[in-house]
């Protein structure tokens, strides 16, 4: 477990410095930031890093884009998952690295520096790039820029002056390779080389690779250095660098702000359980949306093995065959069948009264429990896998509806929020990081976490790592 937390940073409550908010990034809604002032700078020593969590795998997803076109220095997660760093000048030469490593974990925050002085004399020291802390040194490809190098960062040379964070310029004006996840505390310094240790550190007890504060770091005084927070909500592309290097919205909006962030990081779906069905999952992994007339099941990215934990949802679409509950670890099936719903034990209401359990065989209950869900209620749902005996609560518009024991062959077990869709019936889900629904009382737990429609029942929390570290 040491060496998977020092590759992939899932938060610790012992951080010392928090950051507070991030960005979310929809790819499907051209969803990013851009700049296209760049003024000159310096070209060849510029160090760029930035924290990420993805939510949507497969795609060209863009951390960093300088230039037009073809013409580029750009830093990218391929649709193999695989990080590219090109580097490119005005003409048609691109020295290109790809890392071995993939870059599928959607459960983790990831940080990558991007470090990069072309008037070294040495090959090694004119571009390093650092993973969580570690400088990366398994390449499948790598190609270093020759000495002296001018890359189209921090220039307007050519007309190259664009500048995309979760997107890329093509064709001069439009856009591509967009982002789906969460980004937080991004900065581009002009003009200085530093190492992964200026923007975080080493936890001394966990190990977990942590952000630092970096609002004191020398950004000097050129147009095209900045640090992204996203900690105004009003002006996400705001710079706090000193140096007011503001960026321009596409598509986003007050709303994207996050608290979903690398030093308290929140559940989310998961698009890497392998069922036969599978959803359309988007907005920062919140939304669940059917695909074909199947009956599709998603899991959450975390379990749960003790502690009271609390989440809402709301449905969407036409009211019957969406289903929400529990279901234990490992891979499973879901049938063709609305009453065979799975393989693993599993416990599920659906929004028209009935509550299934599966284990071995399936019980179903039958209708009536609570009337029907409409689509502008909230379903709460306060797991509680600390008692002697484990239950699942079920809430409508903050009112309890129906208390189940969770059944033997959970009990004692490791279970995960989940969820099946048919056709065109759906959920929205708000684990407090995020919600692409207007919340209107930000209700949080006690500990002051999650944004919620209801507040969570007495001793019940939100599903995130500062609480697992107290209660997990």
């Amino acid at each position: 477990m040491e060496a998977l937390q020092r590759l992939h940073n899932r938060g610790s409550i012992s951080t010392g410095f928090n950051i507070d908010n991030s960005c979310k990034f929809e790819a499907d809604n051209d969803e990013h930031l851009y700049v296209t002032t760049m003024t000159s700078g310096n070209r060849r020593t510029w160090t760029y890093s930035i924290w990420f969590k993805r939510t949507e795998i497969g795609f060209t997803n863009v951390l960093i884009h300088f230039g037009v076109n073809s013409h580029v220095t750009r830093m990218m997660i391929d649709d193999t998952d695989q990080l590219w760093i090109d580097m490119c000048d005005t003409g048609s030469t691109n020295y290109r690295s790809k890392t071995n490593r993939l870059f599928r974990d959607t459960s983790a925050w990831y940080h990558v520096v991007l470090r990069v002085d072309t008037t070294q004399g040495t090959e090694a020291d004119r571009m390093k790039v650092y993973i969580n802390g570690v400088e990366e040194t398994s390449w499948a490809q790598h190609q270093i820029p020759p000495q002296n190098l001018d890359t189209l960062a921090n220039t307007t040379a050519g007309g190259y002056d664009s500048m995309g964070i979760g997107t890329y310029v093509w064709a001069g004006s439009s856009w591509d390779g967009n982002f789906s996840g969460y980004i937080a505390q991004v900065a581009h310094v002009d003009g200085q080389s530093y190492a992964a240790t200026e923007f975080g550190e080493f936890d001394d007890d966990t190990g977990i690779w942590k952000p630092k504060d970096i609002t004191g770091l020398t950004y000097g005084s050129s147009n095209n250095s900045f640090l992204l927070d996203f900690s105004n909500s009003s002006d996400l592309g705001n710079d706090s660098s000193g140096n007011n290097n503001d960026w321009s919205l596409s598509n986003i909006a007050a709303a994207d702000q996050a608290t979903d962030t690398p030093t308290n990081n929140f559940c989310t779906w998961s698009p890497l359980w392998n069922y036969a069905s599978y959803p359309t999952i988007s907005e920062g992994a919140t939304k669940v949306r059917i695909d074909d007339s199947t009956n599709e099941g998603a899991k959450a990215t975390i379990g749960l093995t003790n502690g009271k934990w609390y989440w809402e949802a709301k449905p969407v679409g036409t009211i019957g065959s969406q289903y929400i509950g529990i279901q234990t670890d490992g891979d499973s099936n879901i049938y063709s069948n609305a009453n065979s719903l799975l393989n693993n034990y599993t416990m599920v209401i659906n929004t028209t009264g009935r509550y299934y359990s599966y284990s071995g065989s399936l019980s179903e209950s039958s209708a009536g429990q609570f009337t029907d869900f409409t689509t502008s209620q909230w379903l709460g749902i306060a797991l509680d896998m600390d008692s002697g005996t484990q239950t699942i609560k079920y809430y409508k518009d903050g009112s309890l509806i129906l208390t189940r024991d969770l059944i033997s062959d959970m009990q004692g077990q490791t279970v995960f929020p989940f969820l099946v869709n048919y056709e065109n019936r759906s959920w929205d889900i708000n684990f407090g990081g995020y919600t692409i629904n207007t919340i209107s009382s930000a209700a949080t737990d006690a500990n002051g976490y999650g944004t919620f429609e209801y507040a969570p029942p007495s001793g019940y929390y939100a599903i995130c790592t500062k609480n697992l570290e107290e209660y997990g």
